[in-house]
């Protein structure tokens, strides 16, 4: 139950809102509204919000908050048997002091700093997280990839072990003339390189922890990101893991842990780049002994709809994140809540005027699904629980068109597309982007693996057409200052503000290239909903055969 004074503040900020659409019109469509973009944003970062974290009181509010906003639009409600949502179930984890925490190797007993040397959490629903005396295997990049005649793991028995791994894929660090050049997308990471498949393969394979040797080119992101979660992790409850702990080792220790076995770290890294590596012993035992506290935790999607008039049942899916990082350590200023203002409640303002929009509009032929995830900061889990167990079927579901930051620098001369190749929506942000006077420009650091990391892959993985919009691919070119300016904007929001407490509203943001890039994805969304157009994936996705497959259920 809200508390008095928080439901006269979530009330008064609906307040500011216009008044529910009762019908579909078809006078002149609305504009999209920066500032109305704007007290979103301000509202989903105020202190009663705690930060948004799922499963706290925050939550609670965050979603009533959503609820009153997406009736407020006139949307219906697009959740579970007719309701605004669907369950989340979680599995909340957070580990306390170690109690112990070390590796031992040749030269003795080496004491680690939990969250300076090691960043580990836990996914298993008990109250203490134990390895005991476990054998280390260095991995190289962890990859079992028989369509690309790559396997790391050889015959190597994992079970009970500790698997330590590169971060990345074999293709990041690979010189020109380099046999594997190219066989993992060059520069542009695959999804072989992220830090979920390796826990997933490590634990398919039995082991007892997984470590990943932290890199921040490799990465993509600082050390200060790895352990921004506090020790917190969730789940999907009910999944099951072989892995007692799973986290990241940093370069320093890494190095350590190698030359004590006589080994030599850079070495392995090349040696890791060639498909006839093999693991390696690394002669140590890893030993952590953690309380835990755990619990159960039932977060909620939210999702509110406009029904398709002639084609219900195909469905053009708009999708933000609604979580945050909730409470953390006081940043310079006291600030406790990792509120989350671009990452992500700038994308939800987007697209609550995209459903304003559409709603000033003649009914669409095909329903507009407005999804407000849980937990993709913990993983993509809301959206994953979705795609596991969708409310629309994912045969007829048409695209999905995720925000998930956008920059904040004004105006742009471009827009930035991520996953170049993958699906035929990347020609329709072509087309519309022309038509506001901009130009494609590819992400700049497809080594960080942008097209994995944001709740549309959750739905990507089971053949749905999707695109991604995310100011962190690469530069804009900004009509003021270039690309230069862009730059200096993405390193300021990483370097000090991505999952801390500054990610907070400003009043020296511009929305105007924000504004650009709502605009594209109204327009994509429109060309679909009026139409009985079908994107797809292009030829060689790794998406394509699983879309194909329901090709039948489209006729």
């Amino acid at each position: 139950m809200f508390s008095g004074r928080v439901t006269l503040l979530l009330s008064a900020a609906l307040m500011a809102y216009a008044a529910p659409v009762s019908a579909q019109s078809s006078d002149q469509p609305v504009d999209i509204s920066a500032d109305r973009i704007a007290q979103t944003v301000k509202t989903m970062t105020l202190d009663q919000f705690e930060g948004r974290a799922p499963g706290t009181a925050g939550e609670d509010r965050t979603i009533g908050y959503l609820i009153g906003r997406f009736e407020a639009l006139g949307l219906e409600p697009g959740g579970v048997d007719g309701s605004w949502t669907q369950p989340v179930p979680l599995l909340h984890t957070a580990l306390g002091k170690p109690e112990t925490l070390s590796i031992t190797g040749k030269s003795g007993t080496m004491a680690l700093n939990a969250g300076k040397d090691i960043y580990v959490s836990t996914l298993q629903p008990k109250d203490q997280a134990v390895v005991d005396n476990a054998e280390m295997v260095f991995v190289g990049y962890g990859v079992t990839a028989p369509e690309r005649g790559w396997d790391d793991f050889k015959d190597v028995d994992l079970k009970g072990k500790v698997a330590v791994f590169l971060v990345n894929d074999p293709d990041f660090a690979a010189a020109d003339g380099e046999a594997v050049a190219g066989k993992f997308g060059g520069r542009a990471m695959t999804y072989y390189g992220r830090w979920t498949y390796k826990f997933e393969e490590a634990s398919r394979r039995g082991a007892v922890a997984a470590l990943i040797v932290h890199e921040t080119e490799a990465a993509g992101y600082g050390w200060s990101v790895v352990e921004s979660p506090q020790g917190e992790n969730y789940g999907i409850a009910g999944d099951s893991t072989s892995l007692a702990l799973q986290g990241w080792i940093s370069g320093g220790t890494a190095e350590k842990l190698f030359d004590d076995a006589g080994l030599d770290l850079a070495k392995l890294r090349v040696a890791a780049r060639k498909s006839d590596f093999q693991p390696v012993p690394l002669g140590a035992r890893f030993n952590a002994d953690y309380p835990v506290t755990q619990e159960t935790v039932q977060s909620q999607n939210v999702f509110g709809k406009i029904p398709g008039k002639s084609r219900p049942d195909e469905t053009i899916i708009y999708g933000a994140h609604w979580d945050a990082y909730g409470e953390g350590p006081p940043d310079k200023d006291g600030n406790i809540y990792r509120a989350g203002a671009n990452d992500d409640a700038l994308g939800l303002g987007g697209i609550m005027e995209i459903a304003r929009k559409f709603k000033s509009m003649p009914q669409p032929d095909r329903t507009i699904v407005i999804a407000a995830w849980s937990a993709e900061e913990r993983g993509l889990l809301g959206s994953e629980v979705y795609a596991q167990n969708p409310v629309y079927p994912l045969e007829k579901t048409v695209a999905n068109l995720t925000i998930d930051v956008l920059q904040t620098a004004g105006k742009a001369k471009d827009v930035i597309l991520i996953g170049k190749g993958q699906g035929t929506l990347e020609d329709d942000l072509a087309k519309y982007a022309k038509q506001q006077g901009r130009v494609v420009t590819e992400e700049s650091l497809p080594e960080r693996g942008l097209f994995f990391r944001a709740d549309h892959f959750s739905l990507a993985k089971r053949g749905v057409p999707v695109l991604l919009m995310m100011g962190l691919a690469g530069a804009s070119d900004l009509v003021e200052g270039g690309r230069a300016a862009g730059q200096k904007w993405i390193d300021d929001y990483t370097g000090n503000c991505y999952h801390a407490a500054c990610d907070a509203w400003s009043p020296d943001w511009n929305l105007d290239g924000a504004l650009q890039d709502i605009n594209v994805m109204f327009d994509i969304g429109e060309s679909l909903a009026y139409s009985d157009r079908w994107p797809g994936w292009k030829a060689g996705s790794e998406f394509k055969d699983i879309r194909d497959a329901s090709a039948e259920a489209r006729k």
